[in-house]
């Protein structure tokens, strides 16, 4: 009997429609191995901020949405841009969100996960994605160590439709989705 399909929850860190990190993803979607599906949660405006007097209230719609995308999915893939050295707040906020457990066990503990990410600044979200792994470890999240994948100076990259077109980028992208399929089949 084959393998099943490995699901993977595709989340960009950024809320703009033009965003790089959304063109990452989108381009790991036409990237990805045989046998692998990436599917976009493209909700995180409308989860608001983490505050445990509206968790207790009951946990949002979109938060609920959050939490069943992480949870039926085999494994995340996340694009962060880079603000100020570090993620975005949206970004954070998701993970503060899903990292509560509600009673049971959090989405995140045991989840095998990858980064990436595209900034136009000449280090390529280097600094976001060490504050990400770090704030992804105290989850539980199983993340990805190798290979990384850093899209700097990402503007010459991309198309005006928002293709990513750098050869060597999409080549960097098709590796990580590769042996991103080999790490999820360990936990598997």
């Amino acid at each position: 009997m084959p393998d099943a399909p490995i699901k993977v929850c595709g989340i960009a860190g950024s809320l703009r429609s033009g965003s790089y990190n959304k063109a990452l993803l989108r381009a790991a979607q036409g990237l990805a191995p045989p046998g692998m599906e990436v599917r976009f949660f493209d909700r995180l405006e409308q989860i608001p901020l983490f505050d445990a007097d509206r968790e207790a209230m009951g946990e949002p719609e979109a938060v609920a949405a959050l939490k069943r995308a992480i949870g039926e999915a085999d494994a995340l893939l996340i694009a962060t841009p880079e603000y100020n050295y570090s993620i975005p707040g949206v970004l954070k906020n998701a993970v503060d969100w899903a990292s509560r457990a509600g009673g049971g066990k959090s989405v995140l503990a045991g989840k095998p996960a990858a980064i990436m990410g595209a900034s136009p600044g000449m280090f390529g979200t280097v600094r976001a994605q060490l504050a990400l792994r770090q704030a992804l470890h105290s989850t539980g999240t199983f993340l990805f160590p190798k290979p990384e994948v850093y899209v700097a100076r990402c503007e010459g990259k991309f198309d005006a439709a928002g293709n990513l077109t750098d050869e060597p980028t999409r080549k960097a992208v098709r590796q990580l989705l590769e042996a991103l399929a080999a790490w999820v089949a360990r936990f598997r």
